[in-house]
């Protein structure tokens, strides 16, 4: 099973997420990646964020943690999104340390009309808008590409 912690950044009611393309399809995610060996979570997306974006960044509390399951073509993996905030830097993709094609500052009131990975759009909008708490999501039903 993989984990992937990712970052919710949050500037002027707009989330930003990193597009990628595969074939004609678009899907975006939110900052972060796989931990390397002896790494804690808010490690990876610090690192992730200076290789990537150009930023530094503070991690602060986990929001949700949500888990897509195992299937004939893929492995679990686990999703863990935390708060957080930039400290220094302008996010500028970093072309050789990614396959990102660009990042992006979507309105939060349009993440539900993007193709995201994880799949938790409609989870993130009660949590911003709502100020529902954080918490466990169970399954993530993932659209592939």
């Amino acid at each position: 099973m993989r984990c992937r912690p990712a970052l919710v950044l949050v500037e002027r009611n707009h989330i930003l997420l990193m597009k990628y393309q595969y074939g004609t399809e678009f899907v975006y995610n939110l900052p972060g990646g796989n931990p390397d060996p002896g790494e804690t979570f808010p490690e990876t997306i610090i690192r992730e964020c200076q290789e990537e974006l150009a930023i530094e960044v503070e991690v602060g509390n986990i929001l949700m943690v949500g888990e897509i399951l195992a299937s004939d073509k893929r492995d679990a993996s686990v999703h863990l999104l935390f708060e957080g905030k930039i400290i220094a830097g302008i996010p500028i993709l970093q072309a050789d340390q990614t396959s990102a094609i660009e990042l992006v500052w979507v309105s939060i009131s349009e993440i539900t009309k993007l193709n995201m990975y994880p799949n938790v759009s409609l989870e993130l909008q009660d949590m911003l808008f709502l100020q529902k708490p954080g918490k466990y999501i169970g399954a993530i039903d993932q659209r592939w590409v």
